[in-house]
């Protein structure tokens, strides 16, 4: 069977790492990116030097037309894509875009998001499928609309959610399982067979679908009066970052101080102690005391220090007498 989607000419939007590994299979599999669409360059680091984003730094190793509009209603911006007349565009992790650019390619622009829609909607579907305790979450393409998130859907693709799973394994296997999606749905539009379903389609009850909303500060803060479960469910959601943090009375050297915790088990067990009371052993076993039991540490970093394993870490430490032991 011919593919005919290969003679289409493909604008691809994206910025962060995820989006590359669509880029790269949409490059692979032969299509023509005529152009490629992505953040500013912004300083970073302590040395506020310029970075590039990791799809600008693909695109200019594959020698692609790059495009950096600080503005998405540019004029200038627009014309420019107008005069590349491309039939399809791809986002993957881009920006909201204005309807004068989703809708100057013929065949539509469509969107990668890292969820089964309509479920998780939002920013960080990725983390929240894991704070939330999912077992199954996945990858659907969608057209762009007016409605953020709403267009209708051309496919989908269910990942499950392994025990113990962090939002930074999860974003892997959604990067490479939402790559294939993108290429499929490219070869789709191309030979007129996507059969685009509206998302009401895919609504059991309304009431059962969660938001996937940006991450602030304040959702990281740890809340010991919260089940075992639903504590380790936000640490491994926020690992790799932003990461989950409590302020705790651990290390005398230092006061209540921020500390990040980014790997932890639930042992669910009866227990009269106050939520949030911090127990060790003083070598190997850091546990705090939560709803129906004990959040058992694995790995802790302390401010400003680097992120250690719970017996690397009480090794190092002078423990505090607020501490009970074990």
């Amino acid at each position: 069977m011919s593919n005919n989607s290969q003679k289409l000419k493909v604008v691809f939007m994206g910025t962060p790492e995820i989006a590359v590994a669509s880029l790269k299979a949409i490059l692979n599999a032969g299509y023509n990116v005529a152009g490629v669409v992505t953040a500013p360059d912004r300083p970073a680091g302590r040395g506020r030097k310029i970075k590039y984003s990791p799809v600008k730094e693909f695109a200019l190793s594959h020698s692609l037309k790059i495009m950096q509009p600080a503005n998405l209603k540019d004029e200038g911006f627009i014309n420019e894509l107008k005069a590349i007349n491309p039939d399809v565009q791809v986002v993957v992790a881009f920006r909201m875009l204005p309807e004068s650019v989703w809708k100057i390619p013929p065949l539509g622009t469509f969107n990668m998001h890292a969820s089964l829609l309509p479920d998780l909607r939002g920013a960080a579907p990725i983390n929240w499928a894991v704070i939330y305790g999912y077992k199954k979450t996945g990858v659907t393409t969608f057209f762009i609309n007016e409605e953020i998130d709403k267009g209708k859907i051309i496919l989908r693709e269910e990942v499950d959610i392994e025990e113990n799973e962090t939002a930074g394994t999860l974003h892997d296997k959604l990067m490479m399982k939402g790559a294939k999606l993108v290429v499929d749905t490219l070869y789709a539009i191309g030979n007129k067979t996507a059969d685009p379903t509206c998302q009401s389609c895919f609504e059991k009850h309304e009431t059962q679908l969660k938001p996937a909303p940006k991450i602030y500060k304040a959702d990281c803060k740890i809340n010991w009066e919260k089940s075992t479960v639903d504590i380790c469910n936000l640490i491994h959601g926020l690992n790799p970052v932003p990461g989950a943090f409590a302020e705790l009375e651990i290390n005398e050297r230092i006061a209540g101080a921020n500390y990040k915790i980014l790997n932890a088990k639930p042992v669910i067990e009866n227990h009269n102690e106050i939520p949030g009371t911090v127990f060790t052993d003083e070598k190997n076993v850091l546990k705090i005391a939560a709803k129906d039991g004990f959040v058992v540490i694995l790995s802790i970093q302390e401010p400003g220090k680097r992120l250690l394993k719970t017996s690397e870490y009480l090794r190092g430490a002078k423990i505090s007498k607020k501490v009970k032991k074990i």
